[in-house]
């Protein structure tokens, strides 16, 4: 119950003895989440073990960076794997070549094992991260801008799960994981190196284009697609979700989302582009103003009252005449 995949369906083609198995969800996946979020934690700690601290003993980096050399260590390697995973499961399936598949016989009840296994390990690994905040000792100026991601990603993939839309949530995540796993290698390189910032132009770029990719899928799905669905309706017991309330719901937080990492983007581009120009423009230099020296009159005395004085107002002794 905790380690294999549950509600197995075997399903056997007429006239054939070749049998397929699918899988389908419900409330025993909670059990099967909670063991592999063991295992994540388990991993987590092996990894910040065995590579991490190595590492960071070597560069010499300062707290901060630390922190966050860890956490784009971490990150970089769960994109890799997760990537790569995703991208042989859509080969596997053809999604990419037919883009109906996304609301076409919607729907998706049944699961392949290897789809399946891939939502209920990206569930595990995110619901595995709000306890790593405790145990890496994340600072605290650290721990809303992680939570707050980390919180988007469990809703979207448990969403996209629950709702039967592992089609599209399997084909939007894949380019995201790609463009995330760029940044967070290139950021690996940046802290021993701070010229080494060529990179995230392309990352900008590829950011941008899987932005407008995520926004023109879900466009197309709950807008067109399914709203012209041959069997639309609400039922729990057939997986079915396909009504405008719940299409509405998904395209906005969709919507949400991006607006909402575009924005972060920019303010981020702006920002680096403030302190490049900073640092281009040089430092002007206070300019210390020099006292001009006036050259005195020689033979010239200060005269106060009919008498002469010297520049500290004491005026001359006169000498006396000696006898001849």
């Amino acid at each position: 119950m905790f380690v294999a995949l549950q509600y197995n369906v075997t399903y056997t083609i007429d006239d054939s003895s070749e049998q397929f198995d699918f899988y389908d969800y419900g409330p025993k996946d909670i059990a099967t989440i909670s063991f592999y979020m063991l295992v994540a934690i388990k991993v987590h700690a092996v990894i910040q073990e065995c590579i991490l601290d190595k590492i960071n003993r070597y560069l010499q980096l300062s707290k901060p960076e630390q922190s966050k050399f860890s956490e784009s260590g971490q990150l970089a390697l769960f994109y890799l794997f997760s990537f790569i995973w995703g991208a042989s499961i859509l080969n596997a399936e053809e999604f990419p070549m037919n883009l109906t598949s996304f609301w076409k016989d919607y729907p998706f009840s049944r699961m392949l094992f290897q789809e399946k296994l891939f939502y209920i390990c990206q569930i595990a690994y995110w619901l595995h991260a709000l306890p790593e905040l405790y145990f890496q000792r994340v600072q605290k100026e650290d721990i809303p801008r992680q939570l707050c991601y980390i919180c988007l990603y469990i809703t979207h993939i448990s969403g996209a799960y629950i709702l039967n839309l592992q089609h599209l949530g399997l084909f939007l995540v894949v380019p995201h994981y790609l463009v995330e796993f760029i940044f967070h290698a290139l950021r690996l390189f940046y802290f021993p190196d701070e010229n080494m910032q060529k990179g995230f132009i392309i990352w900008a770029l590829l950011f941008i284009m899987v932005r407008l990719l995520t926004l023109t899928l879900s466009v197309l799905t709950f807008g067109f697609g399914l709203a012209r669905a041959e069997n639309p309706g609400f039922s729990i017991a057939d997986g079915n979700f396909n009504i405008l309330p719940v299409r509405i719901g998904c395209l906005g937080a969709v919507c949400l989302t991006q607006a909402w990492m575009m924005w972060k983007f920019v303010n981020f581009q702006l920002k680096k582009w403030r302190e490049h120009v900073k640092d281009q423009i040089p430092e002007k230099k206070p300019a210390n103003p020099k006292k001009k020296r006036t050259k005195k009159e020689p033979g010239k005395a200060n005269f106060a009252n009919g008498t002469a004085k010297t520049e500290d107002g004491a005026s001359p002794r006169t000498r006396k005449s000696k006898p001849v």
